[in-house]
C-alpha cells in the first residue's frame, strides 16, 4: 500500500469517530486546533491527501474522544502513512492523575468503545463543574 492510501485509510478512521460523536465535537476540535472547520473537513476527508500534522494528533484524540482500540488502531495506520515521521510526544501528565473502572465486557466492540466514550467525556465534565466549584 503506498502513503497516500494510508493516509486515506488514517482520515477515514478519523472520519467515522468524528460520524459517531455529537455535534459539535467538530467545532470544539477547531477552536482547540486554532484551526476553522474547513480545516477539520480537509483533515478527516479521506479524498484529501494531505497529512495531519503529528502535533495535533493528541488533541484530536483527546476532543473527539477516541476509544483506546480507535486510537491504537489510527496510530498504527498513521505510523505506516510516515514510517520517518515521529509521533508527538505524549501530553503533560503533571498535575493529573488516571483512574482505571472495572467494567464488564458487554461483548459487543462497537458497545464497549461507546461506553469508553461516553463515561470518558462525562469525566471530563464533571472534572470542568468541579473546578467551576472550586472557583467559588
Amino acid at each position: 500500500m503506498e502513503s497516500r492510501e494510508y493516509v486515506s485509510k488514517y482520515k477515514e478512521i478519523l472520519r467515522k469517530v468524528l460520524e459517531n460523536r455529537p455535534s459539535g465535537t467538530r467545532q470544539k476540535l477547531a477552536e482547540a486546533l486554532g484551526k476553522n472547520r474547513s480545516f477539520i473537513s480537509q483533515i478527516s476527508n479521506p479524498a484529501y491527501h494531505t497529512p495531519i500534522p503529528a502535533k495535533h494528533l493528541e488533541t484530536i484524540f483527546q476532543k473527539c474522544y477516541f476509544s483506546a482500540a480507535e486510537k491504537q488502531n489510527f496510530l498504527k495506520v498513521y505510523s505506516e502513512a510516515h514510517p520517518n515521521r515521529p509521533l508527538a510526544h505524549e501530553p503533560k501528565t503533571e498535575g493529573r492523575r488516571q483512574v482505571t473502572l472495572d467494567l464488564k465486557d458487554l461483548g459487543d466492540a462497537d458497545l464497549n468503545n461507546e461506553l469508553d466514550r461516553l463515561l470518558a467525556e462525562f469525566a471530563i465534565e464533571l472534572e470542568a463543574s468541579f473546578m467551576k466549584f472550586k472557583k467559588k
